[in-house]
């Protein structure tokens, strides 16, 4: 067994603080859907865990217009619930519900699956389709500039996600091709549609994590339909193989779950 400590701030000044305290071994607690199983296969042993479940600063969700803000310690369920996010985008709050089980969504945070960008995560494909914000404790970040690759964002050592932010869009949905035992999205994509365009983001299928389908958005900003894809290729290369599926069936995968994605879009 190893020793592990636990902190539970209540504000962001004193969970960075402990974090700069603690060094390069301790590790933030969130919802702790992806670090208590690393744990647990002792793949991870952090010598400090510092929750920020309890940090007040983290909550709250506040629809401004069709301005949306979300707290980093707000859960998936608060957000599949949220009247506010389903009155002007009901795409996000669809998305949320998505996410893994009941007790999954009742745990895990949007910071924390932000932070954690996990190649199967469903908010990264919506946050680079909606032209998402990340917000730290430090700083803004684009979502275009803060997914970087697998496991890897631009979030710099003891930085904490505080919030995201975008602005909802005239229509969008999301739509998601499920692995039938873990649940995860071996595909899954975000369309959202503006008068200036159509953004396409995709995740679980790409080899660097969640990206975004440029060939898709132009052909859907022409015409937004789901054959409007249906001409376009999409590169084996970048895709993800494993067990489940190989590389280019989930290149097939993109196509067909964009299609799925842009009818229920046009059906709301």
């Amino acid at each position: 067994m190893y020793e592990t400590s636990y902190h539970r701030p209540t504000s962001l000044e004193e969970a960075a603080n402990l974090a700069t305290e603690k060094g390069d071994e301790a590790k933030y607690l969130s919802g702790g859907m992806t670090l208590i199983p690393t744990m647990k296969q002792r793949l991870a042993a952090p010598e400090a865990l510092i929750d920020l479940r309890h940090v007040g600063e983290l909550k709250g969700i506040t629809v401004n217009g069709r301005s949306i803000r979300i707290g980093g310690g707000v859960t998936h369920a608060e957000v599949a619930m949220s009247d506010e996010i389903k009155s002007v985008c009901p795409g996000f709050a669809s998305l949320a519900g998505l996410i893994g089980d009941p007790a999954v969504r009742h745990m895990g945070t949007v910071g924390g699956s932000v932070a954690n960008f996990d190649p199967a995560a469903d908010y990264p494909a919506a946050l680079l389709a909606l032209g998402g914000t990340i917000h730290t404790n430090k700083r803004e970040i684009a979502a275009d500039d803060f997914f970087l690759g697998l496991f890897e964002t631009a979030l710099e050592e003891g930085e904490i996600v505080t919030a995201v932010s975008f602005e909802a869009p005239d229509q969008c949905a999301y739509e998601k091709f499920r692995n039938p035992a873990s649940r995860y999205a071996m595909c899954g994509v975000f369309v959202a549609r503006r008068a200036d365009g159509v953004k396409v983001g995709v995740t679980g299928a790409g080899s660097s994590g969640a990206f975004r389908w440029s060939d898709g958005e132009q052909a859907l900003s022409s015409d937004f339909a789901p054959e409007a894809v249906d001409g376009l290729t999409v590169s084996e290369a970048d895709m993800m193989g494993d067990i489940h599926g190989s590389s280019a069936y989930r290149a097939n995968l993109v196509k067909v779950v964009t299609k799925r994605a842009v009818k229920k879009a046009l059906s709301h």
